[in-house]
């Protein structure tokens, strides 16, 4: 990974101080609880950035927030593990990467990564994460379609696409047209994000407010999986799954946490969504 010898200096409420509200939560909560994940790399990018983290923390260095960034990335980790275990060949996407490296804990010396962001976001996640073999960078938005000219042997290999936290600030129509995209390119895949329902949606459009980061307002929510469904003749399964599962049943987290915790999952108001096609392996 590129060497940092001065810590970068950064300015507050623009692309680059949003990519650190999940590297932070990321950073502390790995920290705390080493037995769900440690993403050292967020931890090393955190050490080497000259940045207030005030604002950030006051919000999401709270120990659900933040453990809420650290439980999506194990969750995108086991998935993605779970399909390459089964099709070892597989070409992963990480669309809108922003600082994550989730490459550099499930590579199993077979698999493409391809890093997808906007050129800026690419440009600053280089000073941190350099591309390294079957890993590369593209910078270009979700939307602009040239990026999958890009993925080698496409029309042969399976896919599996990580959008995580990424399709709440899109409309739907655009991602439908996105996984319909997908499925014209590969014989079979399995896109993975996270979503709010409608509810959850609006609180959390309230907490990224009192960021004052008044730009990055969601528009996406999942409340019924058929309603997806019904984007593509194409589709074979969509699974929504809870998104902490046991965790609050941790002793070790705060009781407000874990009520926190039981009550997303509860209500349904955060999720992870599993959209497949294609003829799969049976698991």
């Amino acid at each position: 990974m590129a060497g940092v010898i001065e810590k970068i200096s950064i300015q507050k409420q623009n692309t680059q101080s949003t990519l650190l509200i999940p590297l932070y939560g990321r950073a502390i909560a790995g920290k705390r609880f080493p037995d769900i994940l440690r993403d050292v790399e967020a931890e090393r990018i955190i050490e080497n950035i000259d940045y207030d983290f005030s604002k950030i923390s006051s919000i999401y260095g709270s120990e659900y927030t933040s453990l809420s960034c650290l439980v999506r990335a194990m969750s995108v980790d086991k998935r993605v593990n779970d399909f390459i275990e089964l099709y070892p060949n597989t070409r992963v996407i990480n669309l809108g990467c922003g600082l994550d490296d989730t490459f550099s804990r499930i590579d199993n010396g077979h698999i493409l990564n391809y890093n997808i962001d906007l050129p800026e976001v690419i440009e600053f996640r280089q000073m941190f994460l350099e591309p390294s073999e079957r890993s590369y960078d593209i910078g270009k938005s979700m939307l602009d379609f040239s990026w999958l000219d890009l993925i080698e042997e496409r029309q042969n290999a399976p896919v599996f696409v990580i959008a995580a936290g990424l399709f709440y600030f899109f409309k739907e129509n655009e991602i439908k047209v996105l996984i319909n995209k997908l499925i014209e390119n590969f014989p079979l895949g399995e896109v993975f994000f996270d979503a709010f329902s409608y509810k959850g949606m609006k609180i959390a459009n309230k907490m990224v407010k009192r960021t004052g980061n008044i730009e990055a307002v969601m528009k996406f929510w999942v409340n019924n999986a058929k309603d997806l469904r019904s984007w593509s003749p194409a589709i074979s399964e969509v699974s929504i799954l809870p998104y902490f599962g046991k965790l609050y049943k941790d002793k070790r987290l705060k009781l407000k946490t874990r009520f926190l915790m039981w009550g997303g999952d509860f209500l349904k108001r955060t999720k992870f969504v599993s959209v497949k096609w294609g003829t799969h392996t049976k698991e």
